[in-house]
């Protein structure tokens, strides 16, 4: 079907890629605009306690991060992905809009809450914005094409260079505005930004590919359980065969794109009963669809259960990223920040370095690193996306243990210069400090986190691959929650004592064993991770051969 309309040589690849990479950059300009430096802002403006500041911050960042569930299912099921991308675009905007006026009219009774639903209202414009974009994007890129297939490999590393440079600028540009000129200038340059992007991406809207929703993903999932179930006491053995639908490996396609049939697996046995044809099969007509399922179909439910355990084990480096906007920026807004005798940089503005981080490691990492390991190994990628993602759940570990070093030596420093009870005062060491623990988080990212986004995406069933983008996004999501969650346990624990580790005062309070205990945990879950990572098998199709990958 390489004639199909959906798939037409005139559209798609880089110069469509191209307009939806744009709209991407805009989105995490206006997010990194807001959530950079909304800890502050709870903080200065609305007179929050840290704790409390950090964990609001943490519950809207996973609110942010959850909607995209719901974003990709409607996009999967129903709307399709440019239709979702285009009005959650608007409501993004809208919430932008809100979110400035807010903060411009602070006279107007009760304006703390109408902040808060504003806030709110561009969390749900996250959710359809999210999930959508990247996996359009990719879809730009015919798998069925030799040229576009290997471009798409790169496509994942760029994309993000694309979201960092959004991200970076936010940071640079945005919170110096919105400490130093108004903060009604730095949320309504966000909302010009996404105007234009919205204008960018209806100009490009002639050469895009676009897969059609192909009903809810969820039906074939529950189908294949359902079926299970049924014939829970049947053995292939005595079954009359199994269901292979098609003889041909390319069965047809899902929304316009060609779908291979996978290579049956031997894992989660109890769902091949779902395959196995008994007498009433036989004897019908018609297949029915909840008592029999392609071999196809249940190995689509199995690529969806080995990802599980994956996204679990990838929740505490979601914890160790939350810390970047709350206790990072706590940590760097007690210490010399000042450039000649009247430039201070903004404390939230040190994620900079995060940025320019991931910038000139995935550079390095696409030019230099995978040819080099793409020798040694005869891995196409150089080393595998579980490998990659391994490596960051790692670093992130060493980025706990070098933060909570950083940190004994400031309240070490504020101590001895009598500054235990003096949470305002300026402690005696330089920021630069901090630079190692943002630099490190930057490296961790280029690792797990395109790690996941690729992950996410190519082995999730064609159909679902917006709920794929959603999954892995929900991992930053409950990671947030995660972060508010512990933050809550050490406070009660440690209250306990009499002396909370997560107090107001930071120069009294004990940041660094809170760092501590989250690089112990981290390190528990990478454990966790290698022994999962070991039994996982890639999707393979007929078309590609009957073996698997196993790490």
């Amino acid at each position: 079907m390489a004639g199909n309309s959906q798939m037409n040589s005139s559209k798609g690849a880089w110069k469509s890629a191209i307009f939806i990479i744009f709209v991407e950059v805009a989105e995490r300009f206006a997010y990194y605009g807001v959530s950079g430096n909304l800890f502050s802002y709870l903080i200065k403006e609305v007179g929050q306690p840290t704790a409390t500041a950090a964990k609001n911050v943490n519950i809207w960042q996973g609110v942010s991060a959850l909607f995209p569930v719901v974003g990709g299912f409607l996009a999967d099921s129903y709307t399709g992905r440019f239709w979702t991308i285009l009005f959650s675009s608007i409501i993004y905007l809208t919430g932008l809009a809100l979110l400035t006026i807010a903060v411009s009219i602070k006279s107007m009774a009760h304006h703390h809450v109408f902040f808060f639903i504003a806030l709110y209202i561009i969390a749900i414009g996250e959710g359809g914005h999210k999930p959508c974009v990247q996996t359009f994007a990719a879809d730009q890129f015919d798998e069925n094409l030799p040229e576009e297939k290997a471009a798409k490999s790169s496509f994942f590393n760029w994309w993000y260079v694309g979201i960092v440079c959004g991200a970076t600028a936010a940071v640079l540009v945005v919170i110096y505005v919105q400490d130093y000129v108004g903060w009604n200038f730095g949320f309504g340059m966000l909302a010009v930004a996404v105007a234009a992007a919205l204008v960018v991406f209806l100009i490009g809207s002639r050469t895009y590919r676009r897969q059609a929703p192909v009903g809810s993903p969820f039906t074939r999932v529950a189908q294949v359980v359902v079926a299970a179930m049924r014939k829970r006491k049947l053995s292939e053995r005595e079954g009359r065969g199994i269901c292979q639908e098609e003889e041909s490996s390319c069965i047809g396609l899902v929304g316009g794109v060609r779908v291979h049939t996978l290579v049956r697996t031997s894992k989660f046995r109890f769902f091949d009963k779902a395959m196995i044809i008994d007498e009433i099969d036989a004897s019908s007509e018609k297949r029915n669809q909840w008592r029999l399922c392609s071999v196809n179909q249940v190995e689509e439910v199995k690529l969806l259960l080995q990802l599980i355990p994956i996204w679990f084990s990838c929740l505490m480096f979601a914890v160790v990223i939350a810390q970047l906007g709350t206790y990072f920026t706590k940590q760097g807004s007690t210490m010399n920040r000042s450039i000649g005798p009247n430039f201070q940089i903004p404390a939230a503005s040190f994620q900079v370095f995060t940025g320019i981080t991931i910038l000139t490691s995935v550079l390095l990492y696409e030019k230099l690193f995978v040819p080099i390991a793409r020798r040694e190994t005869g891995h196409s990628s150089g080393i595998t996306i579980l490998q990659r993602i391994g490596f960051g759940l790692f670093l992130s570990i060493i980025t706990m243990v070098v933060a909570a070093s950083v940190e004994a030596r400031r309240v070490g420093i504020a101590r001895k210069h009598g500054l235990t009870d003096s949470p305002k005062s300026v402690v005696p060491m330089r920021v630069w400090w901090l630079v190692p623990q943002y630099m490190l988080t930057g490296l961790s990212d280029v690792f797990t986190v395109v790690g996941l986004q690729e992950l996410f995406y190519d082995q999730m069933p064609i159909a679902m691959r917006s709920i794929g983008a959603a999954a892995y996004i929900s991992v930053v999501g409950v990671g947030s929650f995660l972060s508010s969650v512990l933050i809550s346990i050490v406070q009660e624990i440690s209250s306990k004592s009499g002396h909370k580790w997560l107090g107001n005062n930071i120069n009294q309070a004990n940041l660094h064993y809170f760092y501590l205990v989250l690089a112990a945990l981290s390190a528990v879950n990478l454990c966790v991770y290698i022994f999962i990572s070991k039994i996982f098998m890639y999707k393979k199709n007929e078309s590609e051969g009957h073996s698997n990958v196993k790490e």
